[in-house]
């Protein structure tokens, strides 16, 4: 397990857990990250990462992309 943040560009992961305090989670899933979905990270940019979620495209901050283990 690792943290999306570190993962592998173009290749698809399934989301294993989300950590944070509730509000954080909350937030996460209601942007389309939920344990047992998947996931890709699509490119890297500066402090951002940015995801393909759900058919979605998202970008979120290093720090998030932390918070999601994969």
């Amino acid at each position: 397990m690792m943290p999306l943040s570190m993962a592998e560009q173009e290749k698809e992961f399934v989301i294993r857990r989300i950590g944070g305090n509730p509000e954080v989670k909350k937030h996460l899933e209601d942007l389309g990250f939920h344990v047992g979905g998947t996931v890709s990270v699509v490119s890297k940019l500066g402090d951002n990462v940015i995801v393909k979620v759900k058919e979605s495209r998202i970008a979120v901050s290093n720090e998030l992309a932390r918070k999601i283990m994969v």
